[in-house]
């Protein structure tokens, strides 16, 4: 059975289902990431052996086998990367990317330019991803724990509109998209392109929508991430219109989804839930839905 070896260090990982962990070592006197991918068995949900679903497991070793993010605008992955398959699983190992520290604007530009990437017709590309992930908050109930907020009416009515915004989002142009754009999955700068980590839902995907997601995470607020995204933009791929759409009912869908989440995790605990809007597991999602009020106002 693959283990992890002695002295590795363990590093955060993200909320793909197929991930067993993420460490830090070195190799041939190189700083390197190892990643540990996990095959499903016969009682992992279905989705996860479905080359376009977003959580596909064998996506981070497709994208590193194939070449495909290596010399694309914008972002580029790490070049150096190996896979090592046997029959649990999946071991990637990556050289590590330095910090740079990038700005939320020069980000922004790079997922703009990335928007305007050629990835190929690969059939494990990521599609439908905020649908997918809506799709799995419907199996849920919906944003329960927000109907016992003072959002209930805003969260409600959104919910019974997503229907309809989510087909808009289909009816924008489709572009290339990383899937996972948070600040930490884009640390590394090489020259004017973002030297980008874990492409496990790479794909495809509204125009806009990267920049939605990536907004969750960013400092600055999203319309000055709109004009740097427009500037890196290939001229006549989509208008402004498009990507404020794209990028807003990303960003809003997205940030209730997670304010659910977390409230509904401590929801069960002593006290009244209003009490724990201050949670720290809670506050920073509401901050970013406060954050976002402009957007919630203009969707409603």
């Amino acid at each position: 059975m693959w283990e992890p070896q002695p002295g590795w260090l363990a590093l955060p990982t993200g909320a793909g289902m197929s991930t067993v962990g993420v460490w830090r070592t070195h190799r041939d006197g190189r700083p390197v990431v190892v990643k540990r991918l996990a095959a499903p068995t016969p009682h992992d949900p279905p989705e996860l052996g479905d080359p376009r679903h977003v959580a596909y497991w064998r996506r981070p070793a497709e994208v590193a086998t194939s070449g495909v993010v290596a010399t694309t605008p914008g972002l580029r992955c790490p070049l150096d990367t190996s896979v090592e398959e046997d029959d649990t699983g999946i071991t990637l190992v990556q050289d590590w990317v330095e910090d740079a520290a990038n700005s939320g604007l020069f980000a922004a530009r790079a997922l703009g330019r990335f928007a305007g990437a050629d990835l190929g017709e690969k059939h494990w590309l990521a599609r439908d991803q905020l649908r997918s992930r809506l799709d799995q908050v419907d199996r849920r109930g919906g944003w329960t724990t927000l109907a016992r907020t003072t959002v209930a009416d805003v969260s409600d009515r959104l919910w019974r509109r997503r229907g309809v915004l989510l087909d808009r989002l289909d009816a924008l142009p489709q572009v290339a998209q990383h899937g996972d754009p948070t600040a930490a999955n884009l640390p590394g700068r090489e020259g004017e392109e973002v030297v980008a980590i874990d492409w496990s839902m790479l794909g495809r995907g509204p125009v806009g929508a990267d920049l939605g997601y990536y907004a969750l995470s960013a400092r600055e607020l999203l319309g000055p991430l709109v004009d740097a995204y427009l500037l890196g933009l290939p001229e006549g791929l989509a208008s402004r219109e498009h990507v404020e759409l794209g990028a807003g009912v990303t960003a809003v869908y997205t940030a209730l989804t997670r304010a659910d989440w977390a409230l509904r995790r401590v929801a069960g605990g002593e006290g009244a839930l209003a009490g724990k809007y201050r949670h720290p597991a809670v506050a920073p999602h509401l901050r970013t839905l406060q954050r976002l009020a402009a957007q919630v106002e203009a969707l409603l």
